[in-house]
């Protein structure tokens, strides 16, 4: 059985496989280790996933949407061409693309596969993610914490023993992990995060500071105004750290005018943000009853890590530099195909062991008699860093005379007061009438390796269990609700493999176009002409000559700006 592992990112997705004793990459169609997680429709209602839908979120931002991840769990819908879609649809959009590349790549069809997921990712979002790789055709044989499978990477190429901080800044989450690794055990001690934190946020943080400093409200912007200076600033991130000062063209409803930046504006406007990453790190230290000098190693993992101010905040705190030298965008896709290894049971993997934790307090409210006003208290019933797999009840009582029904809220979090944690779902559950407090209710909480929350609730006295998934909750698809959307996902026209280096160039082309003027405007309006009229011919090898010219026209045409 082939089992493929998947980083299915918020920025950029990939995926690999265990074989021969080692990691192989699976190229996409592009023969690119990463896919953009992107998608768009196009204006023959065709979907693009990747690189192509990459190319139209500027100009086409209508059509495409990209960072749905972090509306993973939630009711959220994207609108796409007159189309409504949900962030679980819009993933096995991305999975469905992954999936054939792999299978292309293979040579055979992949029907399971390993997917790794934000270690603070909640109940929800797991169990959105499963139901997205279902819909995508896969079987998920486990859900891996992204932290713990970049651990497994660097424990396994290094094959070092000590104990491991794993910091995990991608697109749109920040993960960090403590794990020891020793005699072929890889024991992960404590997770925390911030599932709002990643470059996206950095980015956004710099847009708002122009908009600021000229004054300039988000509404006073067109959509393509808006899309460019967020592309803008992007790139210019990515540049940063290399350059200490750079000039860029701001489109503003004013006008374009020059403006520089600079390292040092780029490190204030980020400031709070480093702060906010610290957090996570001292909560997960502190949990492990560990302080910086007991790490060994730390190693960063995720695309935004390569952020100077970020690896100057971490080695300042940690008074040392961190590891790096694995490729922080593969790294978690490899570590999820050693994870597909274990699953299959290669041999060259039998003696590794992994455990890992619960990285959030899970418990249900109760009442609040001293402050009635503020909401239920929060019970805690699965304390966060517990061991997992792990299964643990709590007995609680009626709280008025004659009571009917106990409604059990399931919630994530820290905080004493249930109404600042995050709300999972609930469960009602008859009990007989009787005084207050007679009546005794068992509250089993179950969660496994997957992350996944089962939750059991036993009425006492008659001995009556009520075992359910978790209901109402939001984004959730009941079996109609799949069958509905695999059907929607059915009527969409997918643009054939052979066809997405043309597209993705088109794409670029028009782009382009749309942002030059004058004598530049024309010419590229000339390159696409001749590459259309190479694409009527329908002749291989002039396409093939043709691609070759147009991709190396653009490239020279393609100002730093838009990198």
């Amino acid at each position: 059985m082939t089992i493929i592992g998947i980083d299915l990112g918020t920025t950029n997705s990939a995926c690999a496989i265990w074989q021969d004793g080692e990691v192989r990459f699976i190229p996409n169609r592009l023969g690119e280790l990463l896919t953009p997680s992107v998608v768009s429709i196009d204006d023959k209602a065709k979907v693009l996933v990747g690189k192509a839908a990459k190319e139209r979120l500027v100009f086409k931002s209508a059509d495409t949407v990209a960072a749905f991840k972090r509306m993973m769990g939630s009711d959220h819908r994207a609108q796409l061409a007159g189309r409504t879609f949900s962030a679980i649809e819009l993933s096995t959009l991305v999975l469905k693309s992954l999936k054939e590349d792999a299978e292309t790549f293979l040579g055979e069809a992949v029907t399971d596969a390993v997917i790794s997921v934000p270690a603070y990712f909640n109940d929800n979002q797991r169990q959105a993610t499963k139901t997205a790789a279902e819909l995508a055709g896969l079987k998920v044989e486990r859900l891996i914490n992204e932290p713990t499978a970049a651990a497994m990477a660097y424990g396994l190429h290094e094959k070092k023993e000590g104990t491991f901080m794993i910091l995990d800044l991608g697109g749109g989450t920040f993960d960090v992990s403590i794990l020891e690794f020793f005699d072929g055990v890889m024991e992960v001690h404590a997770s925390a995060g911030d599932n709002y934190l990643g470059g996206e946020d950095f980015v956004e943080a710099m847009v708002q500071a122009v908009l600021s400093e000229f004054n300039v409200s988000d509404d006073a912007l067109t959509s393509v105004q808006r899309q460019q200076l967020y592309v803008l600033m992007e790139s210019a991130k990515r540049r940063v750290s290399a350059a200490p000062s750079q000039t860029l063209t701001l489109d503003l409803p004013a006008g374009k005018t020059e403006w520089e930046l600079t390292a040092q504006w780029f490190a204030d406007v980020t400031a709070p943000l480093l702060l906010r990453a610290r957090r996570p790190i001292e909560q997960a230290l502190h949990d492990a009853k560990l302080k910086p000098a007991d790490i060994d190693e730390v190693v960063l993992v995720g695309g935004s890590t390569r952020l100077g101010v970020f690896r100057s905040a971490v080695g300042r705190l940690f008074g040392r530099l961190p590891a790096c030298h694995l490729d922080p965008d593969t790294v978690i896709a490899a570590g999820a195909a050693i994870q597909a290894g274990l699953k299959s049971r290669d041999a060259a993997l039998d003696d590794v062991v992994l455990t890992d934790v619960c990285p959030y307090t899970l418990g249900t409210g109760v009442l609040n008699s001293d402050s009635p006003e503020q909401g239920s208290y929060f019970m805690p019933i699965i304390e966060r860093n517990s061991v997992v797999p792990v299964s643990i009840v709590r007995r609680v009582y009626t709280a008025h005379d004659d009571q009917a029904e106990v409604l059990i809220d399931v919630y994530q979090g820290e905080n004493r007061l249930v109404r600042k944690n995050v709300h999972l779902g609930d469960l009602r559950v008859p009990v007989p009438k009787a005084q207050a407090g007679k009546e005794a209710i068992d509250i089993r909480y179950s969660y496994d390796m997957n992350g996944l929350l089962d939750v059991d609730v036993t009425v006492v006295s008659n001995g009556k269990t009520f075992s359910t998934l978790i209901e109402h909750t939001p984004g959730h698809l009941s079996e109609a609700d799949k069958a509905a959307a695999l059907e929607a996902l059915a009527t969409l026209k997918f643009h054939p493999r052979d066809d997405e280096k043309n597209r993705v160039l088109l794409e670029k082309g028009e782009r382009l176009y749309e942002s030059s003027l004058g004598e530049r405007r024309e010419y590229i309006s000339a390159l696409l002409g001749q590459f259309d009229r190479a694409l009527d011919s329908q002749q291989p090898l002039e396409i093939s000559k043709a691609r070759a010219l147009l991709k190396q026209k653009l490239e020279e045409l393609e100002t730093e700006d838009w990198l």
